[in-house]
């Protein structure tokens, strides 16, 4: 008895520790279509990945055939576009507005795809077959519901 209370006891740890190990982000693989990193995506439309290095959060936002579409990096509320993806041009942060303008009109309100209570990314389809995204910080607190903080800490 006392040595099935050490196996389940063992087994309870390493799966804890296997949930943390899940939920703590990916130092490489950032502009590859499918890394080897766990899909925070709040949206069934899309795959979002978070890898971390030196305090810095970096975003990536894929469609749902592993096309980057765009990525930020995140630090204590100041983002940065980085240069990879299909619409990196496109992407807007609160410091940062797109590089290309464009007169396109979205053609439905920007979809939420990554909050981690910290970071908020949207992405808006726009009528002329591309995608808007959007970083900022977080408005309000990350509902459980439509979150995906998923045990990620932030920068």
């Amino acid at each position: 008895m006392r040595l099935l209370s050490r196996v389940v006891l063992a087994l309870s740890l390493t799966c804890a520790a296997g949930t943390a190990l899940a939920a703590t982000p990916a130092t490489t693989g950032l502009g590859k279509a499918w890394p080897n990193a766990q899909d925070f995506s709040t949206n069934p439309n899309f795959h979002v990945y978070v890898f971390a290095m030196g305090g810095v959060q970096y975003i990536q936002v894929n469609d749902v055939n592993g096309n980057v579409l765009g990525s930020v990096g995140a630090a204590g509320g100041q983002f940065i576009t980085l240069p990879i993806g299909l619409f990196a041009q496109q992407v807007t942060t609160p410091s940062q507005p797109a590089i290309i303008s464009t007169t396109a009109v979205p053609t439905a309100a920007p979809a939420t795809v990554y909050n981690d209570g910290q970071t908020t990314v949207t992405v808006t389809a726009l009528n002329n077959g591309t995608l808007s995204l959007n970083a900022a910080v977080a408005q309000t607190t990350c509902d459980p519901i439509d979150c995906n903080i998923k045990g990620v800490t932030g920068p």
